[in-house]
């Protein structure tokens, strides 16, 4: 698998463990002007945006630990223009990093969801 198709993967096994939760997925992929979102979704009623980090291997550090501060703007800036274009009734919102785990072999591992990562 290529890098985009890990990406991919990660994020397919990350919105069906988010349907299990009962969260509906609103987006995926929300792609404006300012960059992306992986998924939009709503958890009882909590609007949330998900950033999908997969790693095969923490060489580099935790997938969680990618998101930096630029990386955290640059989803701030479209969730806003989200929220400005979309106008959903929500009773209130937060960002979530979502890591997904591989073995050596790229196969599925295990699953974690950091709530209000920032």
């Amino acid at each position: 698998m290529n890098k985009r198709e890990i990406g991919n993967f990660g994020e397919n096994m990350a919105c069906r463990y988010l349907t299990k939760k009962g969260v509906k997925i609103l987006e995926r992929n929300y792609r404006v002007r300012a960059g992306e979102i992986d998924i939009i979704g709503l958890d009882e009623n909590i609007l949330v945006f998900y950033e999908v980090k997969t790693r095969s291997n923490n060489i580099y550090g935790t997938p969680a630990e990618s998101v930096n501060y630029y990386k955290q703007m640059h989803i701030k800036n479209v969730a806003l223009e989200f929220m400005s274009r979309a106008r959903p009734k929500f009773k209130g919102m937060r960002f979530d990093i979502i890591e997904v785990n591989l073995d050596d072999d790229l196969k599925f591992k295990n699953i974690h969801q950091i709530v209000n990562a920032f």
